[in-house]
């Protein structure tokens, strides 16, 4: 077969082909080891909120995740309780990828009782994250939580491996994290999600400056 269709298809397969040899030359290269604070070293104050020492993960938690660094930690402001999980992945091409949220609680036994996504103000610019009530027994909670690489703070679970391929093609780095923050429901109280939503919104505007040195752009 001839013509215009003929054409396209070899320029589409021509294409795909040179495509794939540039992501193989970038798999096989090194990633660049890039400067940032620990995540260890992450403060137990911010602002109003106090930090609460929690127990470790067991390594077996740690291998099944993936993760290289992690924190896990509950703050506190008067009556207010959120608890923050950040995992961080240097390399994402030997196997080790983040996990969703949406995979992992239910595999823990929550169940899911809505999804959604909103708009948070952190500073001068909003962010949009996942919103997420999950519910294991008689405990519900709120989960905010949002993917972050090189800058962007995304909630897409399809474009946050998007960008991960493009980066690993553009700057030859696969590194991200995962900025989980989750906050009670109480069903006793008024307006219940709203006011857990409030919690873990308040909790997100004064960490998410935080997290610049220890997630590099």
């Amino acid at each position: 077969m001839s013509g215009p269709f003929s054409t396209t298809r070899l320029l589409l397969t021509g294409a795909c082909f040179v495509l794939a040899s540039v992501y193989l030359s970038v798999t096989l290269r090194s990633e660049p080891v890039v400067a940032r604070t620990s995540l260890t070293a992450f403060p137990s104050r911010i602002d109003e909120w106090s930090g609460m020492p929690t127990e470790r993960f067991d390594p077996s938690v740690v291998a099944a995740l993936g993760v290289d660094e992690y924190v896990n930690r509950y703050y506190s402001s008067g009556a207010r309780l959120a608890q923050l999980y950040i995992g961080y992945y240097r390399s994402q091409r030997e196997g080790d990828a983040i996990h969703s949220p949406m995979n992992c609680l239910p595999g823990a036994g929550w169940v899911p009782v809505s999804t959604g996504l909103i708009d948070l103000q952190v500073g001068d610019s909003p962010i949009r994250v996942n919103r997420y009530v999950i519910q294991k027994g008689l405990d519900k909670q709120m989960v905010l939580y949002w993917y972050q690489s090189h800058g962007r703070t995304i909630a897409s679970d399809y474009w946050s491996k998007i960008y991960l391929v493009l980066d690993s093609i553009r700057l030859n780095r696969t590194d991200a994290a995962l900025v989980r923050v989750m906050a009670s429901i109480d069903d006793a109280s008024k307006d219940p999600e709203q006011n857990a939503e409030q919690t873990a919104a308040s909790f997100v505007a004064a960490v998410y400056p935080q997290l610049e040195n220890y997630l590099p752009r």
